[in-house]
């Protein structure tokens, strides 16, 4: 029963916390480019280029990649292969994009701003933009494919250098690190953003689908998105006020009444007829006020039906008066007699 209620009562608070009334937060904590991300960021595109340099001459890194394909580690450790076969699924840009932007789209409705999804957005564009010109540009093969042993397998068409899955993994789970609130929460993030990044990196060259070296690289590409992304900040809050401003302006247009709008009506003169068109008529002055009708009064009393009603006749003959003719109960002179 105790633990019934405490776990009742931490349901509790978790709901209460989540039913909350959303406020902006006042101060947002926006990382800026300091000299200190300045010089990771030189450091890692430093070694981004040493790795590609060590590929296209074929140097001790591409005999490196050449010994892992040949030890099979999917061979080695077969008992692991069920798993990694969906701890890989973390690097895939779908569902993680999915994942991380629907916690995200929760965040930015919950604090009124459009910052956490902007800034995904802007990484996801940068990480498709630049890792995918990489990879068509240099066009090297993975070891299912490769050709001829010992060469670095560049220029025949592939898409695997730099890895996706290990530049996408550093990348979205990066990105709660880069939004996170508090100093705490983004030591924390980092560090296990880069423990997933680095499994799923390892995951693929276990599988065999990657070089050793597609790997490094993936990790390097996927770092200097997330030390670059200070540089959007600016572009990201243009875009932030532009979409509440076009929001604001489509609430006003549909708050607003539906009248239609009064067309001006040209008064036209009317000539009576008879009147040459060309001469003016004059038009009698016409009182601003009329005389007003009374009120009507209604009889009082109940309704009656017609049959029910007495009826009025009008006092004597309705006959139109004759000169030979007199009326009733009188006496009428004799008419005098003539011979003949």
């Amino acid at each position: 029963m105790r633990t019934e209620r405490n776990l009742t009562r931490r349901l509790d608070r978790v709901f209460a916390r989540l039913d909350r009334e959303p406020e902006r937060p006042a101060h947002i904590d926006v990382p800026r480019m300091s000299r200190h991300r300045v010089v990771l960021f030189t450091a890692t595109l430093a070694f981004y280029l040493a790795i590609v340099w060590a590929v296209v001459i074929s140097s001790w890194l591409v005999r490196l990649d050449w010994q892992v394909m040949f030890f099979r580690p999917y061979q080695q450790w077969p008992q692991i292969h069920a798993f990694l076969d969906y701890y890989v699924v973390l690097g895939q840009r779908g569902p993680t994009a999915v994942m991380v932007a629907a916690w995200l789209g929760w965040r930015s409705w919950r604090q009124h701003t459009l910052r956490p999804l902007l800034t995904l957005a802007a990484s996801l564009l940068l990480l498709n933009i630049t890792v995918g010109a990489a990879k068509l540009g240099m066009g090297r093969l993975g070891p299912h494919y490769a050709t001829t042993i010992g060469s670095n397998e560049m220029g025949l068409g592939g898409d695997i250098f730099p890895s996706g899955h290990t530049a996408n993994a550093v990348v979205t789970w990066g990105i709660l690190a880069y939004l996170a609130s508090s100093p705490r929460a983004r030591r924390w993030l980092s560090a296990l953003s880069a423990v997933t990044s680095l499994g799923v990196g390892l995951t693929t060259v276990y599988l065999g689908t990657h070089w050793l070296s597609d790997v490094l690289l993936g990790w390097a590409a996927g770092l200097l998105i997330l030390l670059a992304l200070p540089w959007c900040e600016p572009l990201i809050t243009r875009v932030e006020t532009a979409l509440f401003a076009l929001r604001d302006r489509w609430r006003a247009r549909r708050s607003r009444p539906a009248t239609e709008p009064l067309v001006p009506v040209t008064p036209v003169a009317l000539t009576p007829r008879g009147v040459p068109a060309d001469k003016p008529s004059v038009r009698e002055p016409v009182s601003s006020t009329r005389a007003s009708r009374g009120p009507v009064h209604l009889a009082p009393g109940p309704h009656t039906a017609r049959s029910e009603r007495t009826p009025v006749t009008p006092v004597g003959s309705r006959r139109p008066p004759h000169a030979d003719r007199h009326p009733r109960g009188t006496s009428q002179p004799a008419r005098p007699l003539t011979g003949g």
